[in-house]
């Protein structure tokens, strides 16, 4: 089969949302709670308005930004005519932000965006800027320009925080501005579809009154002190909430001590959250009531929607609309509440018993039973708190919204999940992989056992499953998986007071060999070195530790070890250039009290703190007690300075909780990557071949020249060949090709060629060929699955080469997932495969290729030539991009492919595509 030459690419959208009038007008919400109203300007008055409040400076900015000329006084009539689409944010009729895009040519844009100077910094720049991308991408819009001042850090933040790459900055001079940088970004950059990019779609985006409500509302109060609705009023008033708390009951004039109001609105005040603990029957009228009387948000505790069947499910989906329509942010139903430990809030919307201390780490939970363990746990290891919410079902709050709260909450430094399903995985994804840049993101992530919904019927889907795709899911966006919740804490209590790893270089400090055995097996079986310490520090642990003692690593200064032996290795193992991290073991003797061990602790590690060079990376110190009576879970080490050294029970804890962290501060300190588009791909040519094959044959495996066909497109190299249904046409085909040939069976249905000896190698002549033609038709004849033969695949023998693999499984939930490994019939028992979840950035295509066990051998082996490894990770985006592309593409197997060596690309000679209609997965 010839490979055909690819027709000449045309660039498609980075993402399309469903219609080209989204979002064109409504309601803005800003991060403080504050309502705007958008419009699409028609003509200039109220954009000269919007200018009149600009200075110069400003107005010169926009003019620019849209390819005006520096010159131009950015006159409101000149601006609406160049622009392709203009927005206006309004204020109590005043107009307060301004966006805009021009087109340049067919495939970029120049883009401005104007805020006046009080309304700065409250989101209004990011919402316009979500527009204009769902507007442009109808235009076909891939690259987007904007000029900004090199000192306006906040717009050129907003452009990379909304999830592009820049692809180029340049810096010139302005007499009138001082210098500029023009930032060029491709939309490709962007992940997903317009829902999935953050598109603030409705009248909800802000969570502020759900954390800092001025007053708070019980719907359901309860004078029964079992109910939930009684325990949530009184937790309200035990953690000091400071504002008024109003108890709704339909007939009792107070409860407990507080004034009860029958209905909201007979309050007669404002309320900017109610909790309802009411049946599920009445919680939609309550909501309508709630909405009517003014509440900005809602928090419903109650049970009894999509969690019990069809019939809650729709009742869930009328709620869900009815406070989106009105844009109230709701968390539920079916939860157990919200907590907010600041001290000017003390919020306690929850019928959890306990308040958690204030502290800089926030909790989402998707159980509400769970969550009630998960903060009485957090207690216990005196973990404290910035807030806490329970999801439930999700209806409206989801933890894609709080993770995108949390990022920009001053009081939190760690961000923790509890998750047992995710909504819209690849929108966590995307926002998880830009959080996580500025703070972890730890998760437990529940059901890693459960089975794959079908059979596998390829080698790519026989290797995956819904763990498997979260795995590499949390793997591409540095997110850190627990796998229990006391991991998941002991991983927070590192990362909310110490600094990242430098490295991977570990050193132990312990008086008790044993201890410091299990610890060093720990550290180094989860990837971490536990090398010899440099002879210079070993020379000068020497000048003070017994001779018994060994210097090397681990420090074992035994059981002797006294508070000075302590202070002094700490300090000197600390300080040491060839150490990325420090653990200190102590094992109690009754020697020493244990005060006196922990004050030399902290004492060195603040005078290692001091020496440190100004630009020298911080490094670590986490500690173990091993053997104490007390609970050392809860007891910490803190320095003069005010640091905080966690300390553990047991020393194996440390070495898997710092080899997860270590990994962590090698994704962030990484390059992020970017998302490239592949030259010479036609993916409406493939679509079109795939959905033509299911308009012609239903769902099912695409014939081989189809498939063939398919892979053309997108840009991948296959060997030259085709498809014979007679043995003379097999036989005119390998005299075309030239010999020695390769015969395999043809099939849509059998899977699997060699189960079925379908594959004839190293054919010399036509007579060979036409045997091994009859010899596959006759066996598969004995077998009685002649009809199952749609011919045969003649291609040449390729000669060297590495056998890889490169596959798809399109899961339900995650999307297209990506698999690369060796090739060849050992894919699957060796199962040396790397998997992530499309978009594939040119990070991760790199990651895969040098991540898999064999990857020596595609460096060369023994005298075996290396492999091209560039031209596999081009083939990883284009298979990629080839299946974000084409969404009735359900499975991929390019297996073997032969990687050539460096220069002579890669071959495909076997591939098989599955494909189905996209609305039956």
């Amino acid at each position: 089969m010839t490979t055909p030459t690819p027709a000449p690419p045309r660039v498609r959208p980075a993402f399309l949302p469903p219609t080209d009038t989204a979002e064109r007008a409504g309601q803005l919400v800003l991060r403080d709670g504050s309502r705007l109203d958008l419009h699409e300007l028609g003509e200039g008055a109220a954009l000269d308005t919007f200018f009149g409040h600009l200075d110069a400076t400003d107005r010169a900015d926009s003019a620019r930004s849209l390819g005006l000329g520096a010159e131009t006084n950015a006159d409101a009539e000149e601006l609406t005519e160049a622009a392709d689409a203009v927005y206006l944010a309004g204020e109590r009729a005043r107009p307060v932000g301004f966006g805009a895009y021009r087109l340049l040519d067919e495939h970029s844009a120049a883009v401005t965006l104007a805020v006046v100077p009080e309304l700065r910094q409250r989101g209004l720049a990011t919402l316009l800027l979500e527009r204009l991308m769902v507007r442009a991408a109808h235009h076909g819009v891939e690259r987007m320009v904007g000029v900004a001042r090199r000192d306006n850090a906040s717009l050129v933040e907003l452009f990379r925080r909304g999830g592009f790459t820049v692809e180029e900055e340049l810096e010139v001079e302005s007499p009138e501005r001082g210098a500029l940088v023009r930032l060029v970004f491709r939309t490709r950059s962007f992940e997903g579809t317009a829902d999935e990019i953050g598109l603030r779609a409705r009248a909800a985006a802000s969570l502020h009154s759900l954390f800092f409500p001025r007053s708070v509302a019980v719907v359901g109060a309860s004078r029964d002190r079992e109910s939930v609705g009684y325990r949530i009023l009184d937790a309200l008033v035990r953690a000091g909430f400071d504002g008024p708390v109003f108890p709704i009951h339909p007939s009792a004039g107070h409860v407990g001590s507080i004034r009860a109001y029958p209905t909201v609105a007979a309050v007669g005040a404002p309320i900017d959250l109610a909790v309802l603990a009411v049946p599920a029957r009445i919680v939609q009228q309550v909501t309508e009531e709630c909405i009517a009387a003014g509440v900005r948000s809602l928090i419903v505790v109650t049970a009894g929607f999509a969690e019990v069947g069809a019939d809650g499910r729709a009742a869930q989906d009328r709620l869900a609309d009815t406070v989106r329509a009105a844009g109230v942010r709701m968390v539920g139903p079916n939860c157990l509440g919200l907590l907010h430990t600041d001290p000017s809030v003390r919020l306690n919307a929850s019928f959890a018993p306990i308040m958690p201390p204030f502290g800089q780490v926030a909790l989402c939970s998707q159980s509400g039973a769970l969550g009630i363990a998960i903060i009485a746990l957090a207690r216990r290891l005196g973990l404290g708190l910035s807030s806490f919410v329970s999801v439930g079902n999700k209806a409206d709050v989801s933890a894609n919204d709080l993770l995108e709260y949390w990022e920009d909450d001053s009081a939190t430094r760690v961000i923790l999940f509890y998750l047992e399903s995710f909504g819209n995985p690849r929108r966590f994804a995307s926002i998880a992989r830009r959080v996580g840049r500025s703070k972890p993101v730890i998760a437990v992530k529940a059901g890693r056992t459960a089975a794959g919904g079908r059979a596998a019927s390829s080698h790519t889907a026989a290797l995956t499953s819904a763990d498997v795709a979260v795995d590499a899911l949390f793997r591409q966006t540095g997110i850190l998986r627990a796998d229990t919740l006391e991991e998941m804490f002991s991983l927070a209590r590192a990362l909310v007071s110490q600094p990242l790893p430098p490295g991977r270089r570990t050193a132990i400090v312990t008086n008790a060999g044993g201890p410091g055995i299990l610890c060093a097996d720990a550290l180094e079986a989860a990837g971490l070195a536990v090398d010899p310490l440099a002879p210079a520090t070993q020379d000068a642990l020497r000048t003070f530790l017994p001779a018994a003692a060994s210097a090397s690593n681990p420090v074992d200064m035994i059981a002797s070890a006294s508070p000075e032996s302590y202070r002094r290795a700490v300090e000197t193992v600390l300080r040491a250039d060839e150490v990325d991290a420090l653990v200190v073991i102590y094992t109690p003797t009754g020697m020493h009290p244990l005060s006196e061990i922990t004050d030399a602790v902290a004492e060195a590690v603040e005078a290692a703190r001091r020496a440190a060079s100004p630009d020298a990376a911080p490094k670590p110190v986490l500690a173990s007690i091993v053997g104490d009576e007390r609970d050392v879970d809860r007891f910490e080490v803190t320095t003069a300075s005010g640091e905080t050294i966690p300390v553990y029970a047991f020393p194996e804890e440390i070495g898997r909780s710092l080899a997860k962290i270590a990994t962590y501060a090698e994704w962030r300190r990484a390059d992020p990557g970017v998302y490239p588009e592949p030259a010479g791909q036609d993916l409406e040519h493939a679509r079109a071949l795939c959905t033509d094959a299911l308009t012609r044959d239903g769902a099912g495996w695409l014939g081989a020249e189809d498939a063939f066909a398919v892979l053309a497109a997108a840009g991948i190299a296959c060997a030259p060949g085709g498809v014979a249904r007679t043995a003379d046409e097999a036989v005119a085909l390998a005299d075309e090709v030239g010999y020695p040939v390769v015969v395999k069976l043809a099939s849509r249905v059998l899977v699997h060629k060699t189960d079925h000896g379908g594959v004839v190698l190293d054919l010399e002549d036509a007579a060979a060929v036409r045997a091994a033609f009859d010899g596959i038709a006759r066996r598969l004849d004995e077998a009685g699955q002649r009809e199952a033969m749609d011919g045969v695949l003649v291609q040449p023998m390729l000669a060297g080469g590495v056998e890889v693999m490169i596959g798809v499984d399109l899961d339900p939930d995650f999307g297209p997932l990506v698999a690369f490994g060796l090739g060849g019939i050992h894919v699957e028992i060796l199962r040396d495969v790397e998997l992530r979840v499309a978009p594939l950035s040119d990070r991760d295509a790199r990651e895969m290729v040098h991540s898999i066990r064999g990857y020596r051998l595609l460096e060369g082996y023994r005298g075996h030539p290396a492999a091209d490894v560039a031209a596999l990770e081009d083939a990883l985006l284009r298979i990629s991009r080839l299946a974000e592309a084409v969404p009735e593409i359900s499975e991929l197997d390019l297996n073997p492919l032969f990687a050539l060596e460096p220069g002579d690309g890669l071959r495909a000679v076997d591939a098989r595509i599955h494909v189905a209609p996209p609305a039956t997965r």
